[in-house]
């Protein structure tokens, strides 16, 4: 296994990351790993997979880590399963063997997931994938300062013109519109990138922004089935689920898009538009099981943990992602690793799963 060493901003910790990052395997090159041993405090049930953002801060992988009972993370690009990058680490507890894709497959590159680019795609931009996909998205201005920047140059503009444009294009996520015109995804766009149904974020009242928000904090949702996959043959009758942070629900979705049913899913989101995309969504979908959300973590404590062990019969797995703003390289000023406001949900995360492993313990 190569290693890719990358300097993070701002200090000089390098992270160690897999070249290729594709973890135990991705349906384009299925790895031989079929087997890892896993420290016997991490053997399940509940089965539990967390995300966090690869190229995280000084010390957050090993922090993560030494919580979760010393996994080592698989970590995962999401350009073999989308037309996008996404560098993810996931610490997971899950079978590896047998896993299978969502199909069809999603388009691989720019020009199949948004073939009307394709005509305007100048032969300099050398770019067939996007980058991550961010919560905030390019402004007018920028784009306009693009335009008259290549107005000037019949044929393809000098070299220095060419990297300010394509910088920018890589950083933004711009795309080729018209002759000499760059725009943003839309908010479908980027929905069909990360794997979501079309207008899954659309509607009752959400703005674009908090759709462009919403979208850039959440699973990508071929890549996360792929991993979840493996779960099919342990629950053919349906699945408990624990949702934590669950965002606009990646998680649900690829375990519907399987065909593995959701039986319960208490969901803990603490942002009411998530919480009203997944309502929805569950409604849209005619999902036969029950949703029980909550907005503050704080709600789940072992009182309430237990009633719901309890009364539901246990969780099957626990699900959780820490939103990225605190977390991605591009958001250097709150870039506060798990001490940030956001990603110190980790800790709650740590704090539930070992409450419900603890509890399903005991009743067994």
């Amino acid at each position: 296994m190569e290693y890719e060493s990358m300097i993070m901003n701002g200090d000089d910790e390098t992270i160690r990351l897999p070249v290729p990052m594709i973890g135990y395997g991705v349906p384009t090159d299925p790895c031989l790993t079929l087997h890892r041993s896993l420290p016997e405090t991490a053997i399940g049930p509940p089965y539990f997979y967390y995300e966090n953002v690869a190229l995280a801060p000084k010390g957050v992988w090993d922090t993560i880590k030494r919580f979760l009972y010393d996994v080592e993370p698989e970590f995962v690009d999401s350009k073999y399963f989308c037309a996008a990058a996404r560098k993810r680490g996931y610490v997971h507890n899950l079978p590896i063997r047998n896993r299978f894709p969502l199909l069809p497959f999603p388009p691989r590159t720019i020009h199949e997931a948004l073939p009307l680019t394709k005509k305007w795609w100048p032969s300099w931009d050398s770019r067939t994938k996007l980058n991550c996909l961010q919560t905030c998205i390019g402004s007018a201005k920028l784009t306009e300062r693009i335009r008259k920047s290549l107005e000037d140059w019949d044929d393809a503009p000098p070299s220095h013109v060419q990297k300010y444009v394509l910088d920018e294009c890589r950083k933004w996520n711009l795309v080729w519109v018209g002759r000499n015109k760059v725009a943003p995804l839309e908010p479908d766009e980027v929905e069909m990138l990360l794997g979501f149904p079309k207008n899954h974020t659309r509607g009752g009242g959400i703005s674009r922004t908090d759709r462009y928000k919403s979208l850039g904090n959440s699973f990508q949702v071929d890549t996360v089935a792929y991993h979840l996959s493996t779960l099919k043959d342990i629950f053919p009758g349906g699945i408990n689920l624990l949702s934590l942070f669950s965002g606009i629900g990646g998680a649900e979705v690829a375990l519907h898009r399987l065909g593995i049913p959701l039986k319960n899913v208490v969901s803990v989101e603490k942002s009411e538009v998530n919480r009203n995309i997944v309502r929805s969504w569950w409604e849209q979908t005619n999902q036969q099981g029950n949703l029980i959300d909550f907005d503050d973590v704080q709600q789940l404590n072992g009182d309430r943990l237990e009633h719901l062990i309890n009364s539901l019969g246990g969780f099957d797995l626990v699900v959780g992602g820490s939103p990225c703003n605190n977390l991605a390289g591009s958001n250097r000023h709150s870039r506060d690793g798990l001490d940030g406001k956001e990603s110190a949900l980790f800790y709650d995360y740590f704090r539930i799963l070992d409450l419900v492993k603890c509890i399903m313990e005991k009743q067994h």
